[in-house]
């Protein structure tokens, strides 16, 4: 495991070790204010004291208007600085650095009236949703919306912000041309769309902050994602965290018999052509296939979030060579629905306690 646990830089963040928690909303913990809780931060402290190297706060809406579930964080006004704060704090208590995702659901919302870059219907899986175009002022605000929102992340002590490029969301919309069909500036070159977001949050925030994307690797080609990839790096983005792209208008895929998801060979391709840090992400389940990912994939980071939410303790297991656990997949997950009653988690402390008795 000597990849796995070596620490790590990022634009000079010192990060204890290769394993990130990605960004996962944790449903169910807040309300219609946005405000933290202290669910949130216990929450996050957890993850921060069981070794993990680095964390990525789950998607923190940039506005009411644009938020994915109506008790999802928010950072769409200044008043949220204080309670954000709380998390970062805790985080930092226990000597691990904390990014930020900020994020506006387009399409994907949960209000009455939903935007997109161009008029748009789909299965969202939970019913059918239907967006309309977005103006040009409308693009113009969100942009600011996001902007601010970069500018709270640096005040409430982040380290960095993830803006949220994929999962069906806005700025994935943005970026893939089979949703996107505007004939305007930001048609012709749609990534204009996320390029001026992080040219505003680099005016508003110090040369040290980190700014960094959660993006598509098929967008809707690969072909596609390399591009992005390529413009952002250009652009100075400071890491490229690779996941899925607009799922149902894409086109994802891996060669046969390769060993891994799909999201995970695009991020290794992307990390051929890429100077910054690569993520890579999508059923890292033990830290032995995290350990094979780092070294024959060649990216920099490895997220693990169901492995990780099963054993807050996972690293520190790890290293130890203890049992780490397993997610078992439940539908749906008990820790977001089910009262946090996790199978998985159940299982383990059984086998724990087995192992007490045994010692």
């Amino acid at each position: 495991m000597e990849k796995l646990f070596e620490p790590f830089e990022i634009k000079g963040c010192r990060i204890r070790n290769r394993v990130c928690f990605p960004p996962m909303v944790y449903y169910g913990t807040g309300d219609d204010s946005g405000e933290v809780t202290e669910k949130h931060v216990e929450h996050y402290r957890a993850l921060a004291a069981g070794g993990i190297g680095l964390i990525i706060q789950e998607a923190t809406c940039v506005s009411r208007e644009g938020r994915l579930s109506f008790d999802q964080l928010g950072i769409w006004d200044d008043g949220k600085v204080n309670g954000l704060r709380k998390i970062t704090d805790a985080v930092h208590q226990e000597g691990c650095p904390i990014f930020i995702q900020i994020h506006h659901a387009g399409a994907a919302g949960c209000g009455e009236e939903l935007m997109c870059p161009s008029d748009y219907t789909f299965d969202s899986g939970k019913g059918t949703k239907t967006a309309r175009a977005m103006s040009l002022e409308e693009i113009r605000r969100v942009q600011e919306e996001f902007i601010a929102a970069g500018r709270r992340a640096y005040e409430a002590g982040y380290d960095g912000i993830e803006l949220h490029g994929c999962h069906r969301y806005l700025i994935c919309e943005f970026l893939n041309r089979r949703v996107n069909r505007r004939d305007d500036i930001y048609g012709r070159e749609p990534e204009r769309f996320v390029l001026e977001i992080l040219e505003g949050i680099r005016r508003v925030t110090p040369p040290e902050f980190i700014v960094g994307i959660r993006l598509g690797a098929f967008e809707p080609s690969l072909e596609d994602g390399l591009r992005y990839a390529a413009v952002l790096q250009e652009h100075g983005i400071d890491f490229l965290d690779i996941s899925y792209g607009f799922s149902g208008e894409d086109e994802s895929w891996a060669p046969d018999g390769y060993p891994y998801q799909a999201c995970i060979y695009g991020a290794a391709r992307i990390k051929e052509q890429a100077s910054v840090p690569v993520f890579a992400v999508n059923s890292i389940v033990t830290p032995q296939m995290a350990e094979e990912i780092l070294e024959t994939q060649k990216v920099d980071m490895v997220d693990l979030c169901r492995a990780v939410m099963v054993d807050y303790n996972w690293v520190n297991d790890a290293k130890a060579g203890r049992s780490t656990g397993m997610c078992r997949r439940c539908r749906p997950c008990g820790l977001r629905v089910r009262d946090g009653v996790c199978a998985g988690r159940v299982l383990l402390e059984r086998e724990r306690a087995k192992e007490e008795k045994t010692c």
